[in-house]
């Protein structure tokens, strides 16, 4: 019968998180730019599914759609609220280390959907899902990989820091199709195999739910991230319009309208004001230069 058992050393690395989470959320709320708390409540409920993924009796050792329902817990839902938690403010003394700055790269949308897809069909090879059941360092190794891959595959998407210009919300739509797309091929194979995979997994049926369960949150994610997109959408083409009829230079009522911000579009106001008066101003200084 399988148990709740969770290993203290397990539960440290998300402590400490939280903890640096909640003092960095306090430095910032104390210089008046208070974390909004949604994003708050999606960083601690991403911690949580990451100790509860290592906690729950899913029997990974017998089971393989325990062990499917773990890795997708580890792999995509808690990466997802993780990176929802995040912004620039809340990053910004980790991005203040250089070796951090140069591994921006690994969040850029060509960079991390190949090496999410590699390291999701990769530890899903027999040796190495068997060398990860046989051996705990390398089971923590897959953990690891796969939330971290998973997190870089979503900051493509969420971009708590800002991604390249041309991925706008159509793009990221089309990400997602591409990220579900390669997660959904895996699960097929799960489903008509016919014969089990991993030796040490004897069912057949056992195999045929676990890539049913992929399959199915793959496809309500799916859902979710579009619903998410179509708002984001038409928020940022109201946003961008509005300031446009304000008079906003439009690359920046792009950029403004792209993330949202307070921030972001007073910059935009500021920028465009400030255009104007040297436009004014230069205006004025050639009328006078012809009249004299």
């Amino acid at each position: 019968m399988s148990v709740w058992a969770l290993d203290p050393v397990q539960v440290v690395p998300p402590a400490l998180y939280a903890a640096a989470y909640a003092k960095r959320v306090h430095t910032l709320a104390a210089k008046g730019r208070p974390v909004p708390a949604r994003k708050q409540a999606c960083m601690y409920a991403g911690l949580t599914v990451v100790v509860a993924a290592l906690a729950l009796p899913l029997d990974t050792a017998r089971r393989f759609d325990g062990h499917m329902a773990q890795h997708l817990l580890l792999g995509d839902l808690a990466p997802l609220l993780v990176v929802l938690g995040l912004d620039g403010r809340i990053l910004r003394p980790v991005l203040a280390l250089p070796w951090v700055r140069s591994l921006r790269v690994l969040a850029h949308p060509l960079v991390a959907l190949p090496l999410w897809a590699l390291n999701l069909w990769a530890w899903h090879t027999p040796a190495l899902y068997v060398a990860a059941l046989n051996h705990d360092l390398v089971h923590a190794l897959e953990h690891v990989m796969f939330f971290t891959c998973g997190a870089l595959m979503w900051a493509a998407v969420v971009e708590p820091l800002p991604g390249p210009r041309w991925f706008g919300t159509a793009w990221k739509a089309a990400y997602v199709l591409a990220v579900r797309t390669v997660g959904m091929a895996l699960a097929s194979v799960f489903i008509w195999a016919g014969h089990p995979i991993y030796g040490t997994y004897r069912s057949l049926d056992d195999q045929v739910v676990a890539g049913a369960l992929m399959f199915t949150e793959g496809a309500i994610v799916t859902l979710i991230a579009f619903g998410w997109l179509f708002l984001r959408w038409t928020r940022e083409a109201e946003l961008r319009q509005s300031l446009l009829d304000a008079g906003a230079d439009p690359r920046l009522a792009d950029r403004a309208g792209r993330y949202g911000t307070i921030s972001g579009t007073r910059s935009a106001l500021a920028a465009s004001l400030s255009d104007s008066t040297s436009s004014d101003s230069c205006s004025a200084k050639q009328t006078r230069f012809v009249t004299k």
